[in-house]
């Protein structure tokens, strides 16, 4: 099954790409790997969850967070490869809680964006993880998540674009300028 159909089927409608808080970019592929940049829950308009789980939030509550944040990632993944069957496999997820220092549920509220993957990818969406706690996460956000994901061989729409030779501009022919003769008195 194609994977905008299961999307569908699953009653999914991916959210609008947001855009990098800072000096960076949402993804960068090399060879067949794309590394995601790490991404939190919300949407562009609204105001960001902030809080820590195991204080603020609930695991449920993290969890919803996290899929979130699953979602936001497979955003990316639509806006970088153009067509989400050429995800290979999730390789590997690196899930970040702002959590209490007692918290020890990461691994439960990160499974939040696993099981999204799973759902989404069959298969191709089962991926080595790590599920850690932090003291703090940007903007105060419950629940970042960086990815990486194995694509199917050749470029990348934007690298494709930027791969075409510029169009040659053209030029003037250039004009020799007259030396001015001295005239003889």
């Amino acid at each position: 099954m194609k994977t905008e159909a299961r999307l569908k089927e699953l009653g999914i409608e991916l959210p609008a790409t947001t855009s990098p808080m800072a000096n960076y970019v949402n993804a960068v592929r090399t060879g067949n790997l794309l590394y995601l940049a790490g991404k939190g829950p919300g949407q562009p308009g609204k105001p960001l969850p902030t809080g820590k789980v195991g204080r603020d939030f609930t695991i449920e509550q993290g969890y919803q967070l996290a899929r979130e944040t699953g979602l936001n990632l497979i955003s990316v993944m639509k806006a970088e490869l153009g067509d989400l069957d050429k995800v290979v496999r999730i390789v590997k997820v690196l899930g970040m809680v702002n959590a209490t220092s007692e918290y020890g549920h990461q691994p439960e509220v990160i499974n939040g964006c696993s099981d999204l993957f799973v759902e989404v990818f069959g298969e191709r969406g089962k991926h080595a993880r790590s599920a850690v706690g932090m003291g703090s996460l940007p903007r105060g956000i419950p629940v970042e998540i960086e990815v990486i994901v194995e694509v199917a061989a050749g470029p990348a729409p934007r690298a494709a674009a930027a791969a075409k030779p510029a169009a040659k501009k053209k030029v003037a022919p250039k004009v020799k300028k007259k030396s001015a003769k001295k005239k003889k008195r």
